[in-house]
Formats: C-alpha cells, sequence, structure tokens
C-alpha cells in the first residue's frame, strides 16, 4: 500500500526570548542574564503513514504533537528533514484556525473552504450540510462578526466546514477540546466515517479513551523525539493515562501543547 505521509529526519527548533525593548535586552545582558533561549520543538523524528491508517500521536504537554501536525498540515516547515505527503489534506489543527474575525461566520465559511480547497461550486453545494453541523447557535450568528463567537461556536464551525471538503487525509488537533458533549459525540461519528471511508486519520489527542476507538497505531512524542510506534493500548500505557481512567470515550480533554 502507498504511503499518504513520510516523515524522514525532521526537526523543528524555535526561539524564547526573555526580553523584548532594547532597554530590557541591555539591562540583562549587563546584569549577565539570558536574553533569548532556543529548544527543539521537534528533534530527528522519523516515520510513515500507510494509506487509510488511522494514526493517534500522543504525549504529554510540550512534547511536540501540535509542531508536528502543522508542520505535516504545511501551516510549519522542518529546519532538518523531509516531509512528504501523499494526497489533498483537510482537517482541523487549532480552534479557529484562519477565520477573520471582523467577517460574518458565513463569509468565513465561504473563506476558509476556499483556503482548503473547495471550488466556489462545491462551497455552495455544501453550504447548508455545514451550517446544519455546526448546529443552531451557530445558524443563528451566521450572519455576526466571528470575533463575537465563543471559543466553542468557533470551534464548531472550524470543524463543519473541515470535515465537508473531500480529502485523502483529515487532521484533527485536539477537536473535542471545545464543545458540549452532543456536539463531540456527533464529531467523533464523523471520523469515524471518514477512518471506514478509506480515507488517512492523523488524530492528536490526550484522551486514551477516543484514540482506542479511532486508531489502529499510536506514536508518542516526549520532548520532541519519537519514543514509541506500536498498538494503542501500549501507547496508551506508556504514557501512564490508562492509570484510573474511567472507560469512557468522550471524557475531557487537556489543553493543546507547542
Amino acid at each position: 500500500m502507498a504511503d499518504a505521509i513520510r516523515v524522514e529526519n525532521v526537526s523543528k527548533t524555535f526561539t524564547r526570548r526573555y526580553q523584548r525593548t532594547i532597554k530590557q535586552i541591555t539591562v540583562a545582558k549587563v546584569r549577565r542574564q539570558r536574553t533569548v533561549e532556543t529548544f527543539q520543538a521537534v528533534d530527528d523524528v522519523s516515520f510513515t503513514v500507510e494509506q487509510g491508517e488511522s494514526i493517534g500521536l500522543m504525549g504529554l504537554n510540550g512534547s511536540g504533537k501540535s509542531t508536528m501536525l502543522k508542520m505535516i498540515n504545511g501551516v510549519m516547515k522542518p529546519d532538518d528533514g523531509s516531509i512528504l505527503v501523499r494526497g489533498r489534506i483537510a482537517g482541523l489543527i487549532a480552534t479557529g484556525a484562519g477565520f477573520h474575525t471582523q467577517l460574518s461566520g458565513r463569509d468565513n465559511i465561504i473563506l476558509n473552504a476556499a483556503i482548503l480547497g473547495m471550488t466556489e461550486k462545491e462551497t455552495r453545494r455544501k453550504f447548508d450540510a455545514i451550517v446544519d453541523f455546526a448546529g443552531p447557535s451557530v445558524e443563528k450568528q451566521l450572519d455576526q462578526q466571528v470575533g463575537h463567537y465563543s471559543s466553542g461556536q468557533a470551534a464548531r464551525l472550524g470543524f463543519a466546514i473541515a470535515i465537508h471538503v473531500d480529502s485523502d487525509i483529515f487532521l484533527a488537533d485536539e477537536v473535542l477540546a471545545v464543545g458540549d458533549k452532543p456536539f463531540r459525540a456527533k464529531c467523533m461519528e464523523r471520523m469515524e466515517a471518514i477512518r471506514d471511508s478509506g480515507r488517512t486519520l492523523f488524530y492528536v489527542s490526550h484522551s486514551a479513551g477516543s484514540v482506542r476507538r479511532m486508531c489502529s497505531r499510536v506514536l508518542v512524542l516526549e520532548d520532541g523525539k519519537l519514543v514509541f510506534d506500536g498498538e494503542p493500548k501500549a501507547g496508551i500505557k506508556r504514557l501512564g493515562y490508562d492509570k484510573g481512567e474511567k472507560d469512557e470515550v468522550l471524557e475531557d480533554e487537556i489543553g493543546a501543547d507547542i
């Protein structure tokens, strides 16, 4: 079977600055204090994902999961190594990502659909289905600026758009972290349908229950390094997420990392 995603020796480094103004930097240097610090979010990571696989990417906060997802999506470029992706990508990598806060929900549907590669004709055909999936609370404010939406409403709209894009690979980063229980259940059902259709699913989550339900394989990152690649149960155990865990798929999710 063909590879959908191939990650080879990928690394990504960021710089953290402790002072912002010239005066603060000067004072810090006089006091011999550190002004900048570099840290490696992803460190020489390699793996392949075959077409149709459902992958769970897990790790503690700061392990580099979201950074890896953004590089696969093309939002970021690796400093070293290479990432090859076969096919069209869609998904939600951050709540409200790509939304223009001064535009209405209606306009943002059109804008985001275009960014994700949907044609104008395709967007018109799917518009009502997108709004229906987002739910009544979003529909009532469809002509209001997205900047006035709650985080839950923004998440609903973002996921509703992404889920209606015809893609070969679907990426989801903590997609269930925001929203009420019925909406999260609807998201899970739709992602299961994506998985069962033969599309590649790449799912970042802290939720052991949802990863067990959705994924056939788990990758675990630790301090930017890939430390596990295998069966979900063993990956969850490696993280210690199996200890005292309620056997519940829709457990609350922990916030996103780097």
